[in-house]
């Protein structure tokens, strides 16, 4: 069901059985490692409501199960033909048509808990162990080994990937000291939901009765995004907005719709009916950090990935697709490093990584301030400027074969020999 390369002998502990956490279990199986995920969670929900993965992603999930995952995803995601835009008043801005489909490196759009079921399934019908309901409560490390603590238990492996999220555990190891989010000064509002109350409303119809639809209201320091999916049969949107609220209250958390439309008033009637028809809604304080200064711990037997090593603002659309390069990376250093050459494998996974995952990072920093300090007369003159970059070098990336090609001469570069 799944092809699989030499056993190399590397034992490889996950923490976290997110998109990150489980795409780096994939890609160790595939690439002949040992592998065990380690979740908190006590079982699979599907939980959440958008996600959207770019091509780079896509080719990555594609290659799964000798295309069987692709099979299962597409009737599940979103398939528009463009993204419109409008004023926050309700004037027509531009269509950005969507990125040209491609069956070896597709876009992947839908529900959170749906596309993660299916990664999940795959990952547990390949014969990986996961283990619901561990909670780890302590990282360790020697020169030779690393391990968790679980339930008073410690479990050793050659290396650890805490990929535990935006306040993970692991960090403090590799950092050797408390990192703590901070708010980005936004949040999001966001929901899914059935769309029939929209088919039944004269001013939202449109936007689920011919199929598919991606349309987004764009107004002075707020942004609103809303998508009908799976032939106009569910709906979701997310808007994000001004919030300084302290995050160490709460990160995530419901919504109030009377507060959600206090947000956009005065804003064109079809984006407030959507929100008015709305039963409830999750309020998302946005965190953020700054670049850490090392994903990889002093002995480099554990490692970050995901959020846990990068936090990605939504405008970015690319959070959860860096996330999975990351395990595609780490899993082709260890094959092509061996058992004997860990922490030299870590270290180029970080190195191949870092640079990148960065320039990705402020690319959503880059179109948030697009979108939410809007010259309208500008746009007016130029409405191709609000436009989602799509750039070739994020979305045509094949980060498997980077890996592959970039790995000796990494290493070199490590050691002193560059």
């Amino acid at each position: 069901m799944e092809e699989r390369g030499a056993q190399t002998g590397i034992k490889v502990i996950i923490v976290g059985a997110g998109f990150a956490g489980l795409t780096a279990a994939i890609e160790c199986y595939r690439k002949g490692h040992d592998v065990l995920v380690l979740e908190s969670f006590p079982q699979l929900k599907p939980l959440g409501d958008v996600i959207s993965f770019g091509p780079n992603a896509g080719r990555i999930m594609a290659r799964w199960g000798k295309g069987s995952i692709d099979a299962k995803l597409y009737p599940i995601c979103h398939h528009n033909k463009e993204l419109n835009f409008y004023k926050y008043d309700g004037d027509f801005i531009i269509s950005q048509p969507v990125y040209p489909w491609n069956k070896e490196a597709p876009s992947v759009n839908g529900h959170r808990g749906e596309i993660h079921e299916v990664i999940f399934r795959h990952a547990q019908d390949i014969g990986i162990e996961i283990r619901l309901g561990c909670r780890v409560l302590e990282y360790v490390e020697e020169s030779t080994r690393a391990g968790v603590v679980v339930d008073g238990e410690t479990i050793w492996g050659d290396v650890v990937v805490g990929c535990d999220g935006v306040r993970s555990k692991a960090r403090e190891l590799v950092l050797g000291y408390v990192d703590k989010p901070k708010s980005s000064g936004y949040a999001i509002y966001r929901a899914w939901m059935d769309s029939k109350p929209l088919l039944d409303d004269p001013l939202t119809k449109h936007l689920v009765d011919n199929g598919d639809t991606h349309t987004g209201w764009l107004g002075p320091d707020v942004h609103f995004l809303a998508a009908s999916v799976k032939n106009g049969t569910s709906f979701s949107w997310v808007y994000t907005h001004r919030d300084d609220a302290d995050i160490e209250e709460s990160w995530s958390f419901p919504g109030k719709i009377a507060d959600a439309l206090k947000v956009i008033e005065g804003w064109d009637p079809v984006c407030r009916r959507i929100v008015e028809l709305t039963d409830s809604c999750v309020d998302w304080k946005l965190v953020y950090r700054d670049p850490l200064p090392t994903w990889v711990s002093k002995e480099a037997r554990t490692c970050l990935a995901g959020d846990a090593a990068h936090p990605f603002l939504p405008t970015s659309i690319q959070g959860a697709s860096q996330a999975m390069e990351d395990g595609v990376v780490l899993a082709t250093c260890l094959q092509l490093g061996g058992k004997a050459n860990v922490p030299t494998a870590v270290r180029a996974y970080e190195k191949i990584r870092y640079a990148r995952c960065r320039r990705a990072q402020l690319l959503g920093e880059e179109t948030r301030d697009m979108w939410h300090k809007a010259d309208f007369d500008k746009i007016k003159e130029n409405p191709s400027s609000i436009l989602l970059k799509r750039d070739d070098w994020l979305f045509l990336f094949d980060v498997e074969k980077d890996a592959y090609e970039r790995y000796t001469d990494v290493v070199k570069e490590l050691e002193g020999d560059v």
